[in-house]
């Protein structure tokens, strides 16, 4: 007969087998379970998507270039399913069905699929599509009523009124708007380090500032003093009126005088930066009027002074590069909108001693502040008001309705 304690130790021993088997089978279950999810996901590919614009259609096959520059290939399928929605719509409720062959260049499509096994193409299970005709007519309603809309400076924020008072200059004299804020209202940020109105990103009102670059678009009151924003976009940018000390046409860079700080500013000129030269008759007539005179107006030839307070609706749309200041007055109040009128100019057409008055971004302690607008030519308008100059540069001059995306 065995012993108390060798039958204990034989209890052990099986339990200790029983153990082990188990652990064994638990381990053969997960290998089994992990080499299926494995076998899975190599059978089906997660889905993928690409939001661009059409390059190129041959057969059912697209090449799609995305904001990024990056060009995919998408496969069209008979099971795709191809929808048609207005830019500006959000709810897929109101797309309507779109033939392939309706399908164009410059189209722009948010296409959701699969991707190959070798991964170089979509294979497409939706496609939605914003048409390039739809968008163009969409862009040009939003740039006019940006042109139409309001500039200026930010003088109050109003969180809990959801208002902004504006700033604006009528030429004759700065005037207050208070910009009324819905729940529709959107906002958007420029960049630090630039104005380009699709680098803009929407942000809260918590973002704007006092002293901002403020435009917005929207409807006006009867008399100019309010209004309703349906958009606005905002900016914390520099200011700076004084002489040019120097030009470096290799370096793209030139070198002021600031008569309110009076230390030398070293300004880069980028590609996107807009130089703009007053011609002398405009700039007298604007000096004129910061001095109080009466004398003829710079919006007419007749001295008939027309504000956008007193017709909001008869702004026109300026052309780029008119060169004469009676052209400037068809612009209505708007002092941004002459401005686009006056004929462009160059780093290479400044001067030694010339007086200018330029929006720069902010810069940093590595980076010198990068133009934005140059105005040139304003030697007679620095000379009436040499410290209050700078209020008369409103928000950029470049403001548009960017191109709409699906999102």
């Amino acid at each position: 007969m065995q012993s108390g304690r060798q039958k204990t130790m034989n209890r052990a021993a099986v339990q200790k087998q029983r153990t082990g088997f188990y652990a064994a089978l638990l381990l053969t279950l997960f290998l089994a379970w992990f080499v299926a999810r494995l076998s899975a996901g190599r059978q089906s590919a997660p889905p993928s998507r690409v939001l661009g614009t059409v390059q190129a259609i041959k057969d059912k096959t697209l090449t799609v270039l995305s904001d990024s520059g990056t060009a995919s290939t998408v496969s069209i399928a008979d099971a795709t399913k191809l929808l048609q929605i207005e830019p500006g719509k959000t709810d897929l409720k109101e797309a309507t069905p779109l033939a392939l062959a309706d399908l164009q260049p410059g189209d722009r499509v948010l296409v959701r699929g699969v991707l190959s096994d070798d991964g170089k193409t979509l294979r497409a299970a939706s496609l939605i599509a914003m048409k390039k005709a739809a968008i163009s007519e969409k862009q040009n309603k939003e740039r006019g009523e940006w042109q139409r809309g309001v500039g200026g400076l930010v003088k109050s924020i109003d969180p809990t009124a959801q208002a902004v008072v504006l700033t604006t200059n009528g030429l004759s004299a700065n005037k207050e708007v208070v910009l009324h804020l819905s729940k529709d209202t959107v906002l958007r940020r420029y960049a630090p380090d630039s104005t380009r109105f699709d680098a803009a990103k929407v942000a809260p009102l918590t973002a704007v500032q006092v002293g901002d670059q403020l435009r917005a678009r929207g409807s006006r009151s009867a008399d100019g003093a309010n209004f309703e924003a349906a958009e606005m976009v905002s900016g914390t940018f520099r200011n700076v009126a004084g002489t040019v000390t120097s030009i470096d046409t290799s370096g793209n860079t030139v070198v002021v005088q600031d008569l309110a700080t009076k230390s030398s500013v070293t300004l880069k000129v980028s590609g996107e930066s807009q130089m703009r030269k007053l011609p002398a008759p405009f700039a007298e007539r604007l000096a004129a009027r910061l001095k109080g005179q009466p004398g003829d107006s710079p919006n007419s030839p007749n001295g008939a002074s027309t504000t956008a307070a007193q017709h909001p609706q008869s702004e026109q749309q300026p052309e780029q590069g008119a060169a004469s200041a009676k052209g400037a007055g068809r612009a209505g109040g708007d002092f941004q909108q002459m401005l686009a009128r006056m004929p462009a100019a160059a780093l290479a057409d400044l001067q030694k001693g010339d007086a200018v008055m330029v929006v720069t971004t902010q810069g940093t302690e590595k980076d010198s502040p990068t133009v934005i607008t140059l105005l040139a030519g304003v030697e007679p308008i620095l000379r009436a008001a040499p410290n209050g100059a700078q209020d008369m540069i409103l928000s950029p001059w470049t403001l548009g309705g960017g191109e709409p995306s699906a999102n």
